[in-house]
């Protein structure tokens, strides 16, 4: 039997304007795009800045189907103005800030994957442990699915605030897939229409590297969406498939660059240290099918 080839939905999603959703959207839709593959861009934030990006793309470019989802076309149902073209093997969702959380089960549906970016500010940190509560609790996003990974962006190492931001992803038990440093490439990014898979110079090479990661993560979870003969005959048996993936970055330890991380509830040691501005200390399986959850700072 020939595999067939399905469309993976990627969300990416934060309450929190300026976390850098456009940034990896972008640079998504480009990456798979330059691989050959069929690629649609969904912008639903009215700011418009992935349409933008797409706007100002060169030409000759690999090409990106545009999706314009804050715009209301008038004689077309919203379906229509939403549908992708027959053969599209990744759609992208770029969002947009302040998603109320009663839109997030609509949004996240049939989402094979969900990235939610994490900048390292205590306003950010915050902000993220809501949107990720309302991820589990109302959208019903479960661990065991593993479709929930993070982003912490435009991160400076060996900086308090990274620590912090460190710490608190730790605290969440969810996977951080990449650390994406604070660079002017994505900068460019935006500017050009290019993603950074598409830019030439060896100065690219570190943000290449620290992208990397999504790309793998993405791609395992991929491998584990795609029918083979074997599971499409177990499942004729009546078999029980659970897909698998493999181990991203996860302990946090295991980031290049953090030698030690602290548990979530400690205190920073060392002059000057400030204590670490954890929101949501554990958010468990057994708090997000019983509807309730506990946050604190």
């Amino acid at each position: 039997m020939e595999n067939v080839a399905v469309m993976q939905k990627i969300v990416v999603l934060n309450s929190k304007g300026g976390s850098g959703k456009t940034t990896i959207a972008t640079n998504l839709a480009a990456y798979y795009a330059a691989r050959g593959m069929s690629v649609a861009l969904m912008d639903m934030d009215p700011q418009g800045s992935s349409m933008r990006w797409l706007k100002v793309r060169p030409r000759g470019a690999p090409q990106i189907h545009a999706i314009a989802a804050y715009e209301k076309p008038m004689g077309v149902t919203r379906a229509f103005a939403l549908r992708t073209p027959p053969g599209t093997e990744r759609l992208i969702v770029d969002t947009p800030a302040a998603i109320p959380a009663q839109q997030m089960p609509e949004i996240v549906r049939d989402a094979s994957a969900i990235i939610v970016p994490v900048l390292p500010s205590e306003i950010d940190i915050h902000a993220a442990s809501r949107c990720i509560a309302d991820l589990l609790l109302v959208a019903k996003v479960h661990r065991s699915e593993k479709r929930l990974v993070i982003v912490a962006n435009r991160a400076r190492r060996y900086t308090k605030a990274y620590h912090s931001l460190m710490k608190f992803l730790q605290s969440l038990r969810i996977p951080v897939a990449a650390v994406l440093r604070d660079s002017q490439v994505y900068v460019r990014s935006a500017e050009t229409g290019t993603g950074l898979h598409e830019m030439k110079g060896a100065l690219l090479q570190e943000d290449l590297d620290t992208f990397r990661p999504l790309i793998e993560w993405l791609e395992r979870r991929s491998f584990s969406l795609v029918p083979t003969e074997d599971t499409t005959a177990a499942e004729a048996e009546g078999a029980q498939i659970v897909p698998t993936i493999a181990p991203v970055i996860s302990p946090v330890t295991s980031i290049v660059g953090v030698t030690s991380i602290a548990p979530a509830t400690a205190t920073a040691q060392g002059p000057g240290a400030v204590p670490v501005p954890v929101v949501a200390a554990s958010i468990r399986d057994d708090e997000a099918a019983s509807g309730s959850l506990t946050l604190f700072s």
